[in-house]
């Protein structure tokens, strides 16, 4: 694929207005016809930056599979998929991971994709079945493969690798340095691009807060500065990391209790309760995203504006990936660490300064948002045009009033104004969506 095919769609459908250098010297490196291993921090344009040369090195379509990219959780497959899609024009992009259904999988790979995003366990499965053709695939990404190694993925690699006999172009993603690299993955003369010092650079655009907390258990100091940091009158995007799942549970359940705007993301959810936490986070119905640190790398969410580490990380490198999900590309961010009575600041952290709460702030914590789920999505051949036709024609609801529009396989998600909540009654009456009644829910 030319470059002046795909670069100009970078810009249109992405909203990217240039490169940053290291997509450019990705690019560049396209033409070398080396293997690569590229090491980048979180946040600073690491899918772009594979994405691009994998465009330059692709053939014409031609109902062959070119292209496999392996990545280390659902999330980040459809998210890779979603990019590759949206510049990739003229190219069948199929994403394979578990849970959703092997059947709509299956289905869709009856028509040959030209490039397959996956998760390790779903792509062995597949190739196992027969249901992917490997001869033909030529490039192989395995996209934070450092951390696939780490969830325990190396057997299912090792399995692709294998199967996958005609690779003639290999590239390595990693937000940490490389080590040693498995024997299982046959790099020919590699090209080492190395961006890791962008860490230092991102810190200089970080305020690091120490918040002191009165007592070991720090919900009541939390809230307090939830308040502190919304007294703008509006709730900004906050990811708070809790490093264990029922204490992530238990903070989600204090926070909705009294009234934040808060959503829940841990690997004890199914993959649409995931999926749903994520979309409610990214359209703004709830700007409060409580996590543990599955959230901490992976996913593409965009203008978060602090970080919240209610527990102190374990880890330097985790302290890292967890800041990373602010202050993504030139934007800065602020980072709080809550510090009970008894604890002791990691060596790892090195806070700017100690920040004071004001117990009299009463800052905004909702969103002046809802959402609906609609029992149909793309399998079902419905579009965002069709929903947003639905809404203003049948239901009465202004253009200005409907926000983001998320759709999945089997449903939709719809960021809506509370300005149009009387209505909901209406939304989920007996109206058709395309000549089809279809379930209309709020999700809550």
């Amino acid at each position: 694929m030319r470059e002046k095919e795909f670069l100009p769609l970078v810009h249109s459908r992405l909203g990217i207005e240039e490169l940053n250098p290291m997509q450019r010297r990705m690019m560049e490196a396209a033409s070398e016809k080396r293997d690569i291993i590229l090491l980048s921090p979180t946040g600073s344009g690491k899918t772009l930056a594979f994405t691009l040369p994998l465009l330059k090195m692709l053939n014409p379509a031609a109902g062959k599979l070119q292209a496999v990219i392996i990545t280390p959780s659902r999330e980040l497959t459809v998210q890779v998929a979603d990019v590759i899609r949206s510049i990739a024009a003229g190219y069948k992009v199929t994403a394979l991971y578990g849970g959703h259904k092997v059947e709509d999988e299956v289905n869709s790979l009856s028509v040959v994709p030209d490039i397959i995003v996956a998760t390790p366990g779903r792509m062995l499965d597949h190739l196992k079945r027969g249901n992917v053709d490997p001869q033909t695939c030529r490039i192989l990404v395995l996209d934070e493969f450092d951390k696939c190694l780490e969830l325990g993925f190396e057997d299912e690699m090792a399995k692709i690798v294998k199967r996958l006999k005609n690779v003639s172009r290999i590239i390595l993603t990693s937000a940490t340095p490389s080590g040693s690299i498995p024997d299982f993955i046959p790099l020919s003369n590699p090209l080492e691009l190395n961006y890791l010092e962008e860490n230092r650079k991102l810190r200089s655009r970080l305020r690091v807060s120490r918040v002191d907390s009165d007592g070991k258990d720090k919900l009541e100091t939390l809230l307090a500065l939830l308040r502190n940091i919304n007294s703008n009158g509006e709730c900004g995007k906050t990811i708070i990391f809790a490093n264990h799942r029922e204490s992530a549970e238990r903070i989600y359940d204090f926070l909705k209790k009294n009234g934040v705007a808060a959503t829940l993301y841990h690997g004890a959810l199914d993959q649409r309760e995931r999926e749903t936490s994520l979309t409610l986070f990214n359209n703004g119905t709830a700007p409060v995203l409580v996590a543990t640190d599955l959230a901490a790398r992976g996913l593409d969410i965009d203008k978060v504006e602090s970080v919240i580490h209610y527990h102190q990380p374990l880890v330097a490198e985790t302290y890292a990936h967890r800041n990373g999900r602010t202050a993504r590309v030139n934007e800065s961010g602020d980072v709080y660490l809550i510090i009970g009575p008894d604890e002791d600041i990691k060596d790892f952290i090195t806070p700017d300064r100690t920040l004071h709460l004001d117990t009299s702030a009463n800052g905004t914590l909702t969103s002046g948002k809802f959402s609906i789920c609609i029992g149909a999505g793309k399998k079902e051949k419905l579009s965002k045009g069709d929903i947003v036709g639905f809404l203003t024609k049948e239901c009465g609801i202004g253009g200005s009033d409907i926000g983001m529009i998320t759709m999945f396989d089997h449903y939709a998600i719809v960021s809506l104004s509370d300005a149009v909540k009387g209505k909901l009654k209406e939304i989920v009456g007996n109206k058709k969506i395309k000549g089809e009644k279809r379930r209309i829910t709020e999700v809550k």
